[in-house]
């Protein structure tokens, strides 16, 4: 059958019909294989290759390499493969920068395109979709969010009306320490307990109070605490995001267990403020509380007209935004063995966490600066002394007259930085950044602490050195790539104002009311860092409080 068949068609086809055939075939295949290689190639000269990087691992990449102190590890391998490269995490794909100028580019030059982050699984369910600041894509309703939360809730109008809420909190840990006067006291502790005052009172004031008071904190401490811990666990979802739909681990569930919660505990505080605005509104007897819940709900009251209106939803979302942003975080890793766990789930915690107890550890690193240094914190010292007088204690009125001090934050913020890689940015569309393809949905993280550090920018870099700020050259803004401890752009940190002023109030009490010394036996203080989703000192500052204001009356 076969030898009739080729008979056939050598029969019907004639040597030279064959011959073109064999002709017009090879043009068409070679004429194919050219436009292969020619779109190979015009692919290579249109979208340039991805940043250089350490070659990775089947399936996982680079995860099972990273090392855990992540703001070092990267520092290191930029001496490798440079000031822009490249991690596989996973199917994830990490952009890691390290130059003021490449920085730029990314938070200021193509800013817009940069301006989303990448949100990690837990957070989409745990953050009232995404709806909060930190989370919320870039568009109408993040810009709304931002508005209120910087031009008008965290304006400084609206920090001086709740001024005495911080005062009062301040007052009671300054009080606290004087009782302890001449024992060791463990400093970030202590200001760990005052921050987390601070921030609830600001909150919701008047609305929770005694008892009350103390259970819902606690309450919302665990819940933050227990937030936090979900997000220390290794989710597969974030590395290999095809597994999201399927929760494998169940964490998202889990998440959303907790928001609930969270969102249980909101209505409760949110009822009771209501009930207190109505008995007050009818002349039943309460008290008008001034604080942010009374400032978000008053907003979205009078701004349902709006093109894109405040909702409830969105007064939770920014009140679940200033817990995560300003209240402290005791939270610790879980006890995992795997190395590959252990990194991942800090990987997964100390990347799209920032902010959560900044003023505590930064304020915590300044102490313990000055007292490695004695004639630093004594230069502070008589600065408040001119300033505010030994017979006075510190009001917040004052730290716009202590330009010295403000030159020690701005130091800690440069040696220690608090978010050292800010947090992650994600392009919204493939582009090109220093040459290279950043494709669109990379995590891009900026690594701010090699900056601070680098020894071509800055002299004696790791020198604690506040003088070098005396010229009034370096501030916040984000202008300039050399000094940008809060970030740039769109996305720079919102609550810069609340920040600096928590941070200047709290350290100037705490060196205008006491001297500060070491224990008995201690004959140097560990600087060291530990990293996470800020930067601490890796050893807690034990130290003692001694009074030093003239008279003990202003203790009480």
């Amino acid at each position: 059958m076969y030898t009739k068949a080729v008979s056939a068609f050598s029969d019907a086809w004639s040597w030279d019909d064959r011959a073109r055939f064999v002709f017009v075939s090879t043009i068409i295949v070679g004429m194919l294989i050219l436009f292969f290689f020619f779109k190979k190639w015009s692919k290579k000269k249109i979208n340039p290759p991805l940043p250089p990087g350490p070659k990775g691992l089947p399936l996982v990449g680079n995860l099972l390499s990273v090392d855990p102190e992540l703001h070092t590890y990267f520092a290191s391998l930029a001496k490798t493969y440079g000031p822009i490269y490249t991690l596989k995490l996973g199917k994830k794909i990490g952009i890691v920068i390290n130059s003021p100028a490449i920085a730029k580019e990314v938070l200021k030059d193509q800013d817009k395109i940069f301006a989303n982050r990448d949100v990690p699984a837990a957070a989409k369910v745990g953050s009232y979709g995404g709806s909060d600041i930190t989370w919320s894509p870039y568009g109408p309703e993040w810009r709304m969010l931002r508005k209120v939360c910087v031009q008008e809730m965290l304006s400084n109008n609206t920090l001086d009306s709740v001024y005495d809420l911080r005062r009062r909190e301040i007052w009671e840990t300054i009080k606290y320490l004087y009782r302890r006067g001449g024992s060791p006291v463990n400093v970030g502790e202590q200001i760990f307990l005052s921050l987390m005052n601070v921030v609830t009172s600001m909150m919701w004031g008047g609305t929770v109070m005694g008892e009350k008071r103390s259970v819902v904190g606690a309450e919302f401490k665990k819940v933050v605490g227990d937030i936090t811990g979900l997000l220390f666990v290794p989710n597969l979802s974030d590395f290999f995001p095809v597994l999201e739909r399927f929760d494998l681990q169940g964490i998202q569930k889990k998440m959303k267990g907790l928001a609930k919660r969270f969102d249980e505990i909101f209505e409760t505080i949110i009822d009771q403020r209501l009930e207190i605005n109505r008995q007050v509104e009818s002349g039943g007897g309460g008290k008008q509380s001034k604080d942010f819940l009374d400032f978000l709900l008053k907003m979205k009251d009078n701004n349902g007209d709006a093109k894109t209106p405040f909702t409830m939803t969105h007064l939770k979302a920014l009140l679940m935004f200033l817990l995560n942003e300003w209240m402290p975080t005791c939270s610790s890793h879980p006890p995992h063995d795997s190395q590959f766990v252990r990194m991942t789930s800090k990987w997964c915690h100390d990347m799209v966490i920032g902010g959560t107890d900044t003023t505590s550890a930064t304020v915590e690193f300044a102490l313990a600066e000055m007292m490695n240094k004695p004639e630093i914190l004594k230069k502070v010292q008589q600065e408040l002394e001119t300033v505010v007088g030994k017979d006075n204690i510190v009001e917040e009125s004052d730290i716009n007259k202590l330009p010295y001090l403000y030159t020690v934050m701005k130091e800690v913020l440069r040696l220690h930085s608090s978010v050292p890689l800010l947090a992650p940015h994600s392009p919204n569309t493939t582009c090109n950044v220093a040459g290279y393809t950043i494709p669109k949905g990379a995590c891009v993280f900026v690594n701010v602490w090699a900056i601070h550090r680098d020894p071509s920018i800055w002299e004696n870099p790791l020198d604690f050195c506040p003088d070098r700020f005396s010229d009034g050259k370096w501030d916040y803004s984000g202008n300039d790539f050399n000094y940008f401890p809060f970030g740039s752009g769109r996305r720079i940190c919102a609550g810069l104002a609340m920040g600096e002023r928590m941070f200047m109030f709290s350290l100037a009490s705490l060196v205008h009311s006491f001297d500060w010394s070491l224990p008995a036996g201690e004959t140097g203080l560990d600087l060291s860092e530990k990293f996470g989703s800020i930067l601490k000192k890796k050893l807690p500052l034990i130290a003692i409080p001694t009074p030093r204001l003239s008279n003990p009356s202003l203790y009480d």
